[in-house]
């Protein structure tokens, strides 16, 4: 149930679901009783033809926009820079990996972004702006922004100098939100990156009493959002060894938490697709309760 200083409004949306317990498999993976072992062929088929259609819809559609994971990528977007004293959800964008790539700081933009500023507006009483906003790292405005969300985080390129920013806007005070990136070969890509900001940081879990948890609604346990992929793969939530969702954390000299980590996770496509009638409602009801106490958290702490 919703409480805090801000008020939820009383309507109907995905949030009103309630999500069942999510089975994570330990061990070895067999498939289920009276399927054969063409069916399970016949299946990751499926999969991996799912997968195809997903890069190439991620690569159309940065080509279309003329986005290559870059800087320069902030010139070929259409979005409102006029000032605003509202709240503005401000997206990271950073220097990729590979120009062009499907999984880079576009990855479910803006789509994922607006929908979570609608339900921002519809369940509270945050004064947040109707639009999103992506940033770059070099942008002067970065500091504006009291909380940046970052997708594919293990794609990111730091020099010198974007590291030297990003460490003085979290010793400023800033909130960093990393989201949709899966097991261990991409944490290891995050985990060099944040290392060029915070040399010494300790990446710890995020326990499940911390205010975070409870700051407009209660979270009691942490489930695997899956991607889109998940209506077409037969129900399997993971994406490559990343089997069991984390949350993690990275604290201040003060015990401010300012970066909150989603592993093995994808909260991004939740709110993408929560109107889509292929995608389970349950998960973009707990992405959205999640979503709303991170940003609740970041402006109150």
């Amino acid at each position: 149930m919703a409480k805090g200083v801000f008020s939820a409004r009383g309507v109907a949306s995905p949030l009103d679901v309630p999500h069942p317990a999510l089975l994570h498999v330990a061990g070895p993976v067999s498939w289920p009783a009276g399927e054969s072992a063409g069916g399970l062929v016949k299946r990751f088929w499926i999969l991996g033809a799912a997968l195809l259609i997903s890069i190439a819809v991620g690569t159309i559609f940065a080509q279309e926009l003329g986005l290559l994971g870059r800087y320069d990528d902030a010139r070929y977007i259409k979005q409102t820079t006029e000032d605003t004293n509202q709240i503005v959800f401000a997206r990271l964008i950073y220097n990729g990996r590979i120009p062009g790539y499907y999984k880079n700081w576009y990855t479910d933009y803006p789509d994922a972004d607006h929908h979570l500023i609608e339900g921002l507006k519809r369940l509270t009483n945050l004064n947040i702006a109707d639009h999103e906003r992506a940033v770059a790292i070099n942008d002067p405005d970065l500091f504006r922004y009291p909380f940046l969300y970052t997708s594919e985080p293990e794609q990111m390129v730091l020099t010198d100098d974007d590291a030297a920013i990003m460490r003085e806007y979290l010793e400023r005070g800033g909130f960093w939100i990393l989201d949709d990136f899966w097991g261990s070969f991409e944490w290891q890509a995050m985990e060099r990156q944040l290392r060029k900001i915070l040399p010494m940081a300790e990446i710890k879990d995020i326990p499940h009493d911390h205010t975070i948890f409870h700051q407009f609604y209660d979270i009691d346990k942490i489930i695997q959002v899956p991607s889109l992929a998940y209506a077409y793969n037969g129900g399997i939530t993971w994406e490559q060894d990343g089997f069991v969702p984390e949350c993690k954390g990275v604290w201040d000299d003060h015990g401010r938490l300012m970066i909150v980590i989603n592993h093995n996770t994808d909260l991004g496509d939740a709110y993408e697709h929560a109107d889509n009638p292929l995608y389970p409602h349950y998960f973009s009801g707990y992405a959205y309760r999640v979503a709303i106490n991170f940003v609740l958290y970041s402006l109150t702490h």
